[in-house]
C-alpha cells in the first residue's frame, strides 16, 4: 500500500502562508492560523505542500487501510480559503444558517473571504469538529 500523498512534514508553516500571492487570501490564512491555534489548543503543522493542519488521529477502515489525519486544518487555494471539517456538515445546521456566506463539499467549507462569515460561528463550528473527532478517535 502506498504512502498518502498529503502527510505531515516539517516544512515552516509560516513561510508558506507569507508565499500565497493574492493579498486578501493571505491576510485571511494568517488570521485563519490564529484562529485556529486559539480554538483548538494545538500547534500548526504544514501536510503535504499546501495545507496547514491542527492536530491529528489514527483511522482504521474495515479494509484494514489505516493511517493518520489532521483533527482540522485549512489551504489558502486559488478559489477560496478551504477548511477542513473533518466531522462533516450534518451536525451543524444551526451554526450554518448563522456563518455566512459559504459553500461546502464532504469535509471541506470554502470561504472567500472571512468578512463573509460570522467569526464566532466559525469557531464553534471548528471546536465543535475537533471535539468530535477527539472523542471518536480516543480509543486508538
Amino acid at each position: 500500500m502506498s504512502d498518502p500523498k498529503t502527510a505531515p512534514n516539517d516544512a515552516n508553516v509560516e513561510a508558506f502562508l507569507h508565499s500565497v500571492a493574492h493579498d486578501k487570501r493571505r491576510e485571511d490564512s494568517l488570521a485563519m492560523l490564529e484562529i485556529m491555534k486559539e480554538v483548538t489548543g494545538e500547534e500548526p503543522r504544514m501536510w503535504g505542500d499546501s495545507i496547514v493542519g491542527f492536530g491529528s488521529y489514527h483511522y482504521q477502515y474495515k479494509s484494514g487501510r489505516e493511517g493518520d489525519w489532521m483533527l482540522t486544518g485549512f489551504s489558502p487555494r486559488k478559489q477560496s480559503l478551504t477548511l477542513y471539517i473533518m466531522a462533516g456538515f450534518h451536525h451543524y445546521d444551526e451554526l450554518l444558517q448563522k456563518l455566512g456566506k459559504f459553500k461546502t463539499g464532504k469535509s471541506c467549507l470554502y470561504i472567500n473571504k472571512l468578512e463573509d462569515v460570522d467569526i464566532d460561528v466559525l469557531k464553534e463550528m471548528i471546536r465543535e469538529s475537533v471535539e468530535m473527532m477527539r472523542e471518536k478517535y480516543s480509543n486508538g
